[in-house]
Order: structure tokens, then sequence, then C-alpha cells
């Protein structure tokens, strides 16, 4: 018998979920609505512009593992996670 019913190999991502304005998203070029992939520059950025936000676990085969988990399999998550504070909330 395997170890694990799912193994899901990814990329971890820290979704970053805050609120703002349309005004907001036009000054910064976001699109809305649309998952919008940024580098550490660009974070740093948006971070200094923006209000309070919640940081969350994401990424598709982070978010695959854990689903099956939620219903009771037994899933494994390998991924590479930057040594920052992001990192640190992802693990």
């Amino acid at each position: 018998m395997p170890d694990y019913d799912v193994l899901c190999i990814g990329n971890a991502i820290v979704d970053i979920i805050a609120q703002c304005d349309e005004a907001f998203l036009e000054t910064n070029g976001i699109i809305k609505g649309a998952m919008n992939l940024i580098d550490t520059r660009r974070a740093e950025l948006l971070y200094s512009r923006m209000g309070p936000a919640i940081e969350a676990s994401g990424g598709s085969a982070g978010n695959t593992a854990a689903g099956v988990a939620s219903f009771g399999g037994r899933a494994a998550f390998f991924g590479k996670v930057s040594n920052d504070t992001l990192g640190e909330i992802y693990a």
C-alpha cells in the first residue's frame, strides 16, 4: 500500500488578499479578477502602497494537497520556498 494517495509537485505560492478600490488597481496596472504573478521587487512596491492584507499558502499543487487531505486522503506536497517572510508563512 502506498504511503500517499496523491503526491503534488508545484510552486509554493503565497496568495495575498487585500481590499482596494478601482483606482488602486488602475494606478498599479493590476487586472481585476485575474491571478497576477509578480517578482520580489514588484511585491515590495505593492506592499508599500496597500493597506492590511491576509497572506495564505496557495498554488495549484499545494491547494490540491490540502483539498485531498481535507477529505481524509493522504497527500504530500513537494515545492520550494524562499528563505524569507513569505517562505516562513508558506511553511
